[in-house]
């Protein structure tokens, strides 16, 4: 759970925190600068290097720096503020737990076993994509959290789908839709609890009231799925090892197990912490008890020949002497799913203090002001403004949770403006962050399952830099993503599922 620091937005005749030669509009140059970089990184070189955002996020905060006036103490103290937010800590651990679970499925050989179970029933590539969507959907919804399905799912079932004649850019998007349907869904989701929290709203309530525009979401998803699946062609997947009879394994299906384990713990109320890692210590128990993988595969040292100290451990399984090409280092799954994910890391703390900078400049609180002051002036206006509204935050705050806590005091106010239930606020405010945060080609979700994406380069000997997918070419396929935006956009426009305060009241705000 990640908490929710500002309940209230600043009154519009107070002074920002920080000041900026330009005004208010300054205060979002990093931000900007950052979203430019992504842009022409990615969208116009088609260069998917996590990173090379990194150094776009570093260009912007340094940009930042020269506008601001009076002393840039206070702007490089933003900077550490915002980088020590908990919802910056929540993404981090997210992302480190599920890579290593991630990795110790792959080096089980859960892929082989889904290679299997698909020959066997017959679901071909062309209709993997639509099966993958809701599978990623499922697992989601039942631990909370979208970025660990995204990255879980990429390095476990895109390498499946890709043998099984799946297009990548289709299964890719498919596993994202399917982590934005249990981020926007999931009772324990970081982004289910701060909608509801921050709208004064009961969980249980915002859950059961958001399911009529999720589920038709995802009735058109699923159908989109099945039609570009069959339209769609997969790539041609050469090396040692790439055929279905040599990739099949139904021991590898065990790790269903494991990963049941997870759900069942998550949904129980369990931290996301102790689920996955209950999860991942049945995976470790599992690989070694069938022979799927030895210990050297879980983690490994690797130590120089000179060393004599390392000679005297060289019996242990996990004790390796290296050889005469051989770079001493510490390697196994473990490891590789958690160093991966370290430039991604660096990234989100960066955005985060970036999104700080532009809260405490003043510049969200301009925005918002003028969408609540000048354009909201109906009912109808009103939801279409929340709708773009968050859409606008979420473009350049792209950890969704942060975008959530940077704009819910406005969705709060501005919806009490037309006594809109909280339970409509809140599945406005959730349903396009959670959505956008895996379309934007830089948003945080995205580049979870790309991170993880990049990293089977090194881990599946037949997966090659060709079958790496670029972010900017998966953004028209998210296809939940896109309809969930696309309901919420005519329920604004023609009040379908609208609610008032005096039609119901959440649980927590009778009790008031």
């Amino acid at each position: 759970m990640v908490e929710t620091e500002s309940a209230e937005p600043a009154d519009a005749s107070d002074p920002p925190d920080l000041e900026f030669y330009g005004g208010r509009a300054a205060s979002a140059v990093p931000l900007a600068v950052f979203v430019a970089w992504a842009i022409f990184q990615s969208g116009v070189l088609g260069v998917g290097d996590t990173q090379g955002l990194v150094v776009g996020m570093l260009v912007g905060l340094i940009a930042g720096l020269f506008l601001v006036r009076g002393s840039w103490k206070d702007y490089a103290d933003t900077i550490f503020d915002g980088m020590t937010q908990r919802v910056a800590a929540t993404a981090v651990v997210a992302w480190l737990w599920a890579g290593m679970f991630a990795n110790v499925l792959r080096a089980g050989q859960f892929v082989n076993g889904l290679v299997w179970a698909a020959d066997v029933t017959g679901v071909a590539g062309d209709l993997f994509p639509a099966l993958t969507f809701v599978l990623a959907a499922l697992l989601a919804t039942g631990i909370g959290t979208g970025y660990g399905t995204a990255i879980t799912f990429t390095t476990v079932v895109f390498p499946a789908g890709l043998l099984l004649g799946a297009n990548p850019t289709l299964l890719f998007a498919a596993i994202l839709s399917g982590a934005v349907f249990g981020d926007n869904l999931a009772p324990v989701s970081d982004t289910t609890i701060v909608s509801a929290v921050t709208q004064d709203a009961d969980i249980g309530g915002v859950v059961s009231s958001r399911l009529k525009y999720a589920l038709v979401a995802a009735v058109f998803a699923f159908a989109a799925y099945v039609l570009a699946g069959l339209s769609m062609s997969g790539i041609e997947v050469t090396g040692a090892g790439t055929s279905l009879a040599e990739q099949a394994n139904v021991a590898g299906l065990v790790h269903l197990v494991s990963m049941g384990v997870v759900i069942v713990t998550a949904i129980r109320g369990r931290h996301i912490v102790e689920a996955v890692s209950w999860g991942l210590l049945t995976a470790v128990v599992a690989n070694l008890a069938l022979g799927l993988s030895s210990l050297a595969d879980i983690v490994v040292f690797v130590a120089p020949a000179e060393t004599s100290l390392a000679s005297e451990f060289a019996w242990l399984p996990i004790v390796r002497i290296a050889g005469p090409d051989e770079s001493v280092a510490v390697g196994g799954a473990l490891y590789d799913g958690a160093v991966g994910f370290f430039p991604l890391i660096v990234l989100t703390l960066l955005i985060v203090a970036a999104a700080e900078i532009m809260i405490r400049g003043g510049g969200f609180e301009a925005i918002l002001d003028f969408l609540i002051g000048s354009v909201a002036t109906t009912v109808r206006r009103a939801e279409l403004t929340m709708v773009l509204g968050t859409a606008l935050v979420n473009g350049m705050i792209t950890i969704n949770t942060a975008a959530e806590i940077a704009i819910a005091p406005y969705i709060a106010r501005l919806g009490g403006r037309f006594n809109l239930n909280g339970y409509r606020r809140a599945n406005i405010l959730d349903a396009n962050t959670s959505a956008l945060g895996y379309i934007f080609p830089w948003g945080g979700g995205l580049l979870a399952g790309y991170g993880a994406m990049t990293s089977l380069t090194e881990s599946v000997p037949w997966f090659t830099e060709a079958m790496v997918v670029n972010p900017v070419t998966v953004w028209p396929y998210v296809f939940h993503g896109w309809f969930l935006v696309a309901v919420f956009v005519f329920a604004a426009w023609t009040g379908y599922g609208r609610e008032y305060v005096h039609d119901r009241q959440s649980a927590e705000v009778e009790r008031v």
